[in-house]
């Protein structure tokens, strides 16, 4: 039998706990992958130890970011959270350096486009023209997104309109290096940014939410990290 590919999760920290919504690991194991929680951690030791065992990376949804950030962040948003940053960027880099798949959901994604050098919208509401309601506390539920024919995400869920959820104040300005989009609302905000060889990708909702449609996000992810497994 072969071996279910393990999929590491970075979780959130506050008063002493580490804090994960299970639908992530019910997700990974939807799609055929064994999830495996991980620390906040400042200790490099420890993620590379981490990555040398683990096939693939999710980051998931998460703090307010300061990375790369243009504008100021509105009084609604949750609060910055260094420490989870700090562990999350040597996650994200280690797998990157070793080759190894990686989803990045929501802040997941924000993190992966500042990281490669793009910059952060604090609010996406506060500079666009005739924006959407992107943040479910702001009433925001559910908006539209258009997927670019030709990308790794269109070869995963189809090019073309898709309905996604949505739960976001800050959004993506610029994208990266060695980052394209993917995926964005009629509003013009990035809703996905992905690597051309499909490596790592980055989705501003929440598939773990709605995986009656998005499971294939996971599943390949998983099978991503499968091809990684068998190469150790």
């Amino acid at each position: 039998m072969t071996a279910c590919p393990l999929i590491g999760i970075t979780t959130s920290f506050k008063e002493g706990k580490h804090i994960l919504d299970v639908r992530y690991a019910d997700a990974v194991e939807a799609a055929g992958g064994t999830p495996f929680i991980l620390p906040c951690t400042r200790q490099s030791s420890t993620v590379h130890h981490l990555v040398g065992l683990l096939d693939g990376l999710m980051i998931t949804g998460g703090p307010a970011i300061e990375d790369g950030l243009i504008g100021a962040l509105p009084s609604d948003i949750s609060s910055t959270d260094p420490r989870r940053t700090e562990s999350d960027r040597m996650y994200l880099r280690a797998f990157k350096q070793r080759g190894a798949p990686v989803l990045g959901i929501c802040y997941g994604m924000q993190l992966i486009n500042a990281d490669a050098g793009g910059t952060i919208h604090a609010d996406i509401q506060a500079v666009l023209e005739n924006p959407l309601v992107h943040s479910s506390d702001r009433g925001g539920k559910v908006h539209p997104i258009r997927i670019t024919e030709g990308t790794w995400l269109a070869n995963i869920l189809g090019a073309g309109d898709h309905s996604v959820n949505t739960y976001h104040i800050q959004a993506v300005a610029s994208v990266g290096d060695g980052l394209v989009l993917s995926a964005s609302a009629p509003d013009g905000t990035v809703e996905a940014v992905e690597t051309p060889d499909g490596t790592v990708i980055g989705v501003q909702f929440h598939p773990e939410r709605q995986l009656e449609d998005l499971l294939p996000v996971f599943e390949h992810l998983v099978q991503r990290a499968r091809g990684s497994h068998e190469s150790k």
